[in-house]
């Protein structure tokens, strides 16, 4: 069996957030996890189990809901420009605990099922392709898209959430666009003028950092804005948590990443889907979203985070914890 392929996301991406980030670890190497900053005990691992690309499709919607409440995923966010956002959006409303963000969404990847930009073309004709749709590669926004364009968009997607009555908990990336380089300073702006978290790690790096270093100076400012603003910042990202042929290897992974996984907050991305027969037509994707799935209804899986001593958490508990205190960054 061929090694299950990851969910899509821009190489140039996790290569600029490994640029920009793995600079902030030697600054942060000396201080305070950001769990510790945030009232857990010194020495304490969190992660938020975060099941990407919700309203992606129905079965992306039946994949995410089935892990948080059957499994042992504790996040979520939501594609807003995507044909299934209303019954997600549903599902939100009907549970308000849900840890729901959005997935800042500037690409729209699939060959035959496809999205256009919320702020329409005339609007950000940059975000545009020929068919009127968000472009596939994120190298190609970054060519043809303006910061401007890419900040318009987004208040068009927040806009949409809130007129549907979601409010998001956080802010992230899909496929990592929005934290190039001539975008990164818009999604920073937006989370600061609207007070919503945003995905932006600054502590240990243990897995998105680097073995190169630039840009220190732009987002060591840009987390200290964050921070001093009153919103949390997380110490780590796992994008790729489960690597392998099959399913055993895939867990094995995991497990693997979870037992070295530094003391701090870790973000672990997973792509859970229950996919239909209509999926295939989607994506190649579905057997990987399966497996991920899958791992999130695992008691194995749940009961190594227990003997390993790693409790999940959410925004919504960073947030209230970030409020509650006062340290400057």
């Amino acid at each position: 069996m061929a090694p299950m392929k990851p969910a899509p996301i821009s190489w140039i991406a996790l290569l600029f957030l490994s640029v920009v980030l793995s600079s902030m670890a030697a600054a942060a190497e000396e201080k305070p996890s950001w769990a510790e900053r945030l009232g857990w005990p010194p020495g304490s691992r969190l992660i938020i189990l975060h099941v990407d690309d919700a309203g992606m499709s129905h079965d992306s919607n039946v994949g995410t809901i089935e892990a948080m409440e059957k499994g042992i995923a504790s996040s979520t966010s939501v594609m807003m420009p995507c044909p299934w956002v209303p019954e997600m959006v549903q599902y939100i409303k009907q549970h308000p605990g849900t840890d729901a963000g959005m997935h800042i969404t500037l690409n729209s990847e699939w060959k035959l099922y496809r999205w256009a930009p919320l702020a329409g073309k005339s609007a950000v004709p940059g975000l545009t392709d020929g068919e009127g749709c968000l472009h596939a590669d994120s190298m190609q926004v970054v060519r043809s898209a303006s910061p401007d364009e890419v900040e318009r968009e987004i208040r068009a997607q927040l806009d949409r959430a809130v007129s549907m009555g979601f409010h998001p908990t956080h802010l992230d990336s899909h496929m990592g666009t929005v934290i190039l380089p001539p975008f990164f300073e818009r999604y920073v702006k937006v989370a600061l003028e609207t007070g919503i978290p945003l995905m932006l790690p600054a502590g240990h790096m243990q897995y998105v950092g680097a073995r190169v270093s630039g840009l220190r100076e732009q987002v060591m400012e840009a987390a200290r804005r964050v921070w001093d603003a009153g919103l949390p910042l997380i110490d780590d990202i796992l994008a790729e948590p489960t690597v392998g042929r099959d399913y055993n290897e895939m867990k094995s992974y995991l497990r693997e990443r979870l037992r070295t996984m530094k003391p701090g907050i870790t973000q672990v991305i997973v792509h859970c889907t229950r996919p239909s027969e209509t999926f295939s037509f989607i994506s190649n994707s579905g057997e990987k979203r399966l497996a991920e799935l899958r791992m999130m209804m695992d008691p194995e899986v749940k009961a190594f985070l227990s003997e390993q001593g790693i409790a999940t958490t959410t925004w919504i508990e960073l947030k209230k914890r970030r409020l509650q205190v006062r340290s400057s960054f």
